[in-house]
Formats: structure tokens, C-alpha cells, sequence
């Protein structure tokens, strides 16, 4: 009987940083960056969108191997049936079943082939931890009811005044050359999602603390090594002498084979990891306020502050209720400037 599958699985909002952690993952050994894997059958099979490594999914020579094992036939009835399956309106059963104990997304055909899906994965690429940066959770809860998978839950999650500002950016959706833009909801829009998916996200998995470990942004940015080590610890990936970081704050990046995501999957070479600050900067003060006060439920739970530049709270303190801690906030302290060349938040998906 061959060993599960281990996933781990990147969940929260988009515009978090999943991009970037889901490419230096990939660098480690015995850690495959799979991308977004629930858009593999549409935007990887039937659009034939860019493989991380550049070429179109179906000519990848690792893809096409995969691909064998998988019913690429129905890749379109597949990626219908799943948007049907996770939209939001169905947000009050999948929780209410999983307080139940019961299985959050109810069983469908369809299951076998995303269960081969990541077993074609595993065995294709000899990986012992796949790496899916999908985010939203209600797909993270189907995976983790799919024979043969061992679900690990990456909580990443970023100030979503920030979140915000990054979605209101024009970019391709497979870099700058590309006439079809990625999603770019207005900024109500954005916190309610980054609101919604941050809050299901710890309600699925936030009370397992052996499967779930959450991440912010601003902690990511201001000590990158100390953060991916603390990640890929809870991976379950030995790290000694096996890092992609040449500094403190920079990583050797070759190229990764993600499914969909971000344009930045496709940087490589020798390239910093900063925190991108313009936010502060540009976001107006209209939209900050508006943003503020429709994700206030969450900037407290998740250690941010209130007021524009205003002192962060660590996560402890955010969780237990005991007084914050003041100081500069983590990602306060980060070159903007520096931030362009490098791997930012305005890069991240």
C-alpha cells in the first residue's frame, strides 16, 4: 500500500505572500511547488496557460508525464463541477458540517481523479511534500478528505489594507504581455473576501495546532530564512544544508513547475525578499478607512493595527487578549525601494 500524500496546502487570502513561499519551497529538496492545483484543469489543461518553467502546461516534459495518469478528457466537465462545488453561498453548510464532524464538502465522482491528481504528483516528481498554494478554503477541505492525502495547513495572512491595494494593480495574468488581466475586485469587494477566507481558514483547521501553523506577511518579509526554516519544519522537510537562501534576505530561485499563480513563479536567479510598503503610501485615505472598518473583526485577531503606521501587535497578544505590544510594525521596517527589484508583496498571489 503505498504512504499518503503529504499536502501542504497554502490557505488564506490572495495577495498574502503564497506566491513567493510556495517558489523558495521549491527550492528545498523533496518539496514540489505544484502552484494552484484546483486550476489545473481548466487554466493548465484546457487553456494550456504557462508552466512555471515557461513552456505551455501540456508540453512541460514533467506535466506531460503527470498528465498520462489523469483523465485529461474531462478536464473541463472537472473544473466546472468544481467552481459549482466551492462557490461562497455554499460557506454555512461546509462549516456547519464540519462542526458536525462530518465531511465539509460532500463527496462527488469527480473526487478519484483530483485523488489521482496529487498521487501522479507525488509519484512523477518523487516528492514527499507537495506544495499547493490553491488558498481557498473550501477546496483545502476537499483535499483533506481525499484518500491517500496527509493535509498540512499554511495559514498565510497579510494586512488586508494591503491585500487591497495589491488587487487594484493592473498585471497579466501570465506577466505584462498578457492581454487577460488578473482579478482585480474593488477594495470593499477585497476586504470582504480577505475577511471571509482568513476567518473559514481558522475555523477548518485552527483548532488542529499539529496541522496548522499561520504565517503573517510582515513576519515573513522582515526575517525571511527564520520564517521559511519555521515552515518547512512544519513540512516535515529536513532542511540541513539543503536552503535556497545565499543571505539573511535572499534566495536562488530555478525555475519551479506551478500550475497557475502569480507571474512571479516564473522569477529566477539570485534575487532579495522584501516587503513591498507602498500601501502605506498610496492607498487613499478613503479606501483605508473603508477597508479598516469592514476587516475590523480580523485586525485584531490577526495582531494589526487600527490606524495607518500604527504599532503591530504580535500574534500572542492578538490571540490571548493580553495588552500589544508596541513598536514599529515588521513591515514598517522594510525598504520600499528596495522591495522593487526583489521578490515583494506587490508580486506575491
Amino acid at each position: 500500500m503505498n504512504p499518503p500524500v503529504r499536502v501542504l496546502y497554502l490557505a488564506g487570502s490572495g495577495r498574502s505572500g503564497s506566491t513567493l513561499v510556495t517558489t523558495v519551497l521549491g527550492q528545498y529538496d523533496g518539496v514540489f511547488a505544484a502552484g494552484e492545483l484546483r486550476y489545473l484543469w481548466q487554466r493548465g489543461e484546457v487553456e494550456n496557460r504557462p508552466c512555471g518553467c515557461g513552456r505551455p502546461l501540456r508540453d512541460c516534459p514533467l506535466w506531460r508525464e503527470v498528465r498520462r495518469d489523469l483523465p485529461v478528457d474531462r478536464a473541463a466537465v472537472i473544473a466546472a463541477g468544481l467552481r459549482g462545488r466551492l462557490r461562497m453561498r455554499g460557506l454555512p453548510g461546509l462549516l456547519r458540517r464540519h462542526r458536525r464532524g462530518q465531511r465539509p464538502v460532500p463527496a462527488h465522482p469527480d473526487d478519484a481523479a483530483l485523488a489521482d491528481l496529487y498521487a501522479a504528483v507525488a509519484r512523477h516528481t518523487g516528492a514527499r511534500v507537495v506544495v499547493d498554494s490553491s488558498k481557498l478554503p473550501p477546496y483545502g477541505a476537499l483535499v483533506g478528505a481525499l484518500p491517500g492525502i496527509e493535509l498540512r495547513v499554511l495559514h498565510l495572512v497579510r494586512d488586508p489594507r494591503a491585500t487591497a491595494f495589491s488587487w487594484r494593480r493592473r498585471r497579466g495574468l501570465d506577466g505584462d504581455t498578457d492581454p487577460e488581466l488578473m482579478s482585480r475586485p474593488p477594495v470593499w469587494k477585497a476586504a470582504l473576501l480577505w475577511l471571509v477566507w482568513n476567518t473559514v481558514t481558522v475555523r477548518l483547521w485552527g483548532g488542529t495546532p499539529a496541522g496548522y501553523l499561520r504565517v503573517r506577511y510582515e513576519d515573513l518579509t522582515a526575517d525571511p530564512e527564520a520564517t521559511l526554516r519555521r515552515i518547512v519544519a512544519f513540512a516535515g522537510v529536513d532542511d540541513a544544508g539543503n536552503t535556497p537562501f545565499t543571505g539573511p534576505a535572499t534566495v536562488r530561485l530555478t525555475p519551479t513547475h506551478s500550475v497557475a499563480g502569480n507571474p512571479s513563479r516564473h522569477r529566477t536567479g539570485v534575487v532579495p525578499v522584501t516587503a513591498d510598503v507602498q500601501w502605506r503610501h498610496d492607498l487613499s485615505r478613503w479606501s483605508y478607512a473603508l477597508v479598516t472598518g469592514l476587516t475590523a473583526p480580523g485586525l485584531r485577531r490577526f495582531g494589526y493595527p487600527w490606524r495607518r503606521g500604527g504599532p503591530a501587535v504580535t500574534e500572542q497578544s492578538a490571540e490571548t487578549g493580553q495588552p500589544a505590544e508596541t513598536g514599529q510594525s515588521a513591515e514598517a521596517g522594510q525598504s520600499a525601494v528596495a522591495g522593487r527589484s526583489g521578490l515583494t508583496g506587490q508580486e506575491e498571489g
